[in-house]
């Protein structure tokens, strides 16, 4: 997709649509001041005003080095007439104007990349910026490639060059410094006017409510929350006996509750290789905990050995229909294979056609999923997706739909 025109969203002898045009002349995007709030009073008046305002661009700068939960460093918000940017380092500020702001429903938010920037909001405040827009997840749904990067979507459809000089900084450190607060306020400078762009083109193709099915899933706290008992499934390993799975998920949900609870990295309460390690060795005392190469010397009697082996005992008492089941992708019968690349080819022949990224549509894992069951729980087999490529897939698989080329293109023929 290359600027000034956004591509057809359709394309072939079965779907067209016209090619969509930048056609709106843009008002500049910042026409006033550009400031750092380092107290509730400035920051109290800066929401107030903003709550006038049909969106604003958020952006966030944190670091996560040396704790569980990101710590929020700078968060930097554009309106149609100034850019700020808000320390929450601040020793004199309250943050609770910016997270009334973030839940005003009559004040769109938009993020680019969203997620990370949503689990810190919902961390400190408990709840989710909303509405929201991720235009990153919209320049997918417009046909942008997959999780396409900010720079490469703000020089296509704002024209301008993001600075990198600062990626690295040490946004905890103060005083910052003007250049960084530069920095840090022209990614949601640019951010306005690729929102307006993409917003438009979806518009003009029809496609808001795909992105309201996006949207909904971002904005769904249980998203941000994972559950301890599944920490295990983070880890990489190859033993797939029950009861190796099962001390592996109970070790692994007690680093996950200590880890929160101390605010601390996972690796900084063990290691994840030496989870595993612990997990196939089973030790059943202090002696034979003290022996595993990669527990910390001389703490196998102490409380974090003596966690470790009531963990262990834990998993190991667990009776086998209660012991995890092997993670994996779908068994594959013989000849679903081929199956599988038919559906790869049919993807990216409809992914292509209707400008939406590969990735959005279905993952290797969903294409195995459907290629063993029709009923497979993926989300290729709804809402707009089941449309666009899930129902020509169960066409395909059943012999219904075939695959040929014409004209150097693979083109889709319905069989009688």
């Amino acid at each position: 997709m290359d600027p000034p025109t956004c591509q057809a969203m359709y394309g072939g002898n079965r779907h067209k649509a016209k090619p969509w045009r930048f056609r709106q002349r843009l008002k500049p995007c910042i026409s006033g001041a550009m400031a750092l709030l380092e107290n509730t009073k400035s920051l109290s008046a800066f929401c107030q005003n903003a709550t006038g305002e049909s969106y604003i661009a958020v952006d966030t700068e944190f670091i996560r080095d040396k704790t569980f939960y990101s710590r929020l460093c700078l968060v930097q918000i554009a309106t149609e007439n100034q850019a700020v940017a808000i320390d929450p380092l601040a020793p004199d500020i309250d943050l609770s104007p910016l997270f009334g702001l973030m839940t005003n429903k009559n004040v769109l938010k938009v993020f680019h990349a969203a997620r990370q920037d949503v689990e810190i909001f919902l961390h400190l405040s408990g709840h989710i910026p909303v509405p929201l827009f991720d235009t990153q997840v919209a320049a997918m749904v417009c046909g942008f490639g997959e999780s396409v990067g900010f720079d490469a979507i703000v020089a296509k459809l704002a024209g301008a060059r993001i600075d990198k000089s600062q990626r690295f900084t040490d946004w905890a450190r103060r005083p910052l410094k003007r250049k960084q607060i530069d920095y840090a306020l022209a990614d949601v400078i640019h951010l306005r006017p690729v929102y307006e762009k993409i917003s438009a083109c979806l518009h003009e193709n029809g496609r808001t409510e795909w992105l309201e099915e996006e949207m909904a899933i971002l904005t769904e706290p249980r998203s941000y929350i994972l559950n301890s008992k599944d920490a295990w499934q983070r880890l990489k390993f190859r033993n797939t006996k029950p009861r190796f799975l099962a001390i592996l998920q109970e070790l692994a949900a007690w680093r996950e509750e200590e880890a929160r609870s101390r605010d601390v990295p996972r690796n900084h309460i063990l290691r994840d290789d030496v989870l595993v390690e612990l997990a196939s060795l089973v030790p059943r005392s202090t002696q034979e905990l003290d022996h595993g190469r990669g527990f910390p010397r001389k703490q196998a009697d102490t409380s974090l050995g003596r966690a470790v082996l009531d963990a262990v005992a834990r998993g190991t008492a667990r009776s086998p229909d209660d012991c995890p089941q092997p993670l994996g992708k779908p068994h594959l019968l013989p000849g679903l294979r081929p199956v599988v690349e038919l559906l790869k080819v049919l993807l990216k022949t409809n992914s292509e056609a209707h400008g939406v990224a590969q990735k959005l549509i279905a993952s290797t894992a969903d294409l195995e999923m459907i290629a063993t069951d029709d009923d497979a729980d993926v989300p290729a087999l709804h809402g707009w997706r089941w449309d666009l490529f899930g129902a020509d897939a169960l066409a395909l698989k059943h012999g219904e739909l075939a695959l040929t080329v014409e004209k150097n293109q693979v083109a889709l023929v319905k069989q009688i």
